[in-house]
C-alpha cells in the first residue's frame, strides 16, 4: 500500500506517497535539524541556516551546527549540503524542539574554552619571560677569561 495519512494543522489527509512530494522553504537564519552519521549510529544537532551557493551545477545550502555532546561542547562546525553531501541531512527545525540547547550552557561552554585558552596564553608568557632571563647568556658574545700571564705559561696554553 502506498497511501498514508497525514495531519497537517489538526487536517487528516491520505496521501499517495507515489506522487508525494516535501518541499521545505528555507531562508538564510532559518533553525535546522541536522542528522550526522558518527561511526555506527546518528546524531542530531541544532543548527541554523548561514548561507545559500547557487552553483549552476551544485546548488549548496551553507548550515553551522553546534555540539553540545561529552567532550565536544561548543563545538561548532558547518555542512555545505547539497546533492553529493553523504551521510548528513537536514531539515526544517517546525517545532520549539531546541533538542537540548540552552543557550546559557552553550555560552557557558564557550566561556570555559575561552578561559583554558587564556590560561594556555598566560603559561606560554611565562615560559617566555623565564627564557629571556634565563638564556640571554647564549647570545651575549663569547669571551675567553683571561687568565694571568704565570698561569698561561703553566697551562700549556700558547698566547
Amino acid at each position: 500500500m502506498t497511501k498514508t495519512i497525514i495531519e497537517v494543522n489538526g487536517v487528516k489527509m491520505e496521501v499517495d506517497l507515489r506522487h508525494a512530494k516535501r518541499v521545505d522553504e528555507l531562508r538564510v537564519g532559518d533553525r535546522v535539524k541536522v542528522l550526522v552519521k558518527n561511526y555506527a549510529s546518528y546524531a542530531v544537532y541544532a543548527g541554523t541556516v548561514i548561507g545559500f551557493e547557487p552553483f549552476s551545477k551544485l546548488p549548496t545550502i551553507i548550515v553551522a551546527y553546534i555540539e553540545m555532546s561529552y567532550g565536544k561542547e561548543g563545538n561548532i562546525k558547518f555542512v555545505h549540503f547539497n546533492a553529493e553531501t553523504k551521510d548528513i541531512e537536514i531539515i526544517k527545525a517546525i517545532d520549539d524542539d531546541c533538542l537540548d540547547l540552552s543557550k546559557a550552557d552553550a555560552i557557558n561552554s564557550f566561556d570555559r574554552m575561552i578561559a583554558a585558552k587564556q590560561a594556555e596564553i598566560e603559561e606560554i608568557e611565562r615560559k617566555k619571560a623565564y627564557f629571556l632571563n634565563h638564556f640571554q647568556a647564549y647570545w651575549e658574545p663569547l669571551v675567553k677569561p683571561e687568565l694571568p700571564i704565570e698561569a698561561a705559561r703553566t697551562s700549556g696554553d700558547p698566547f
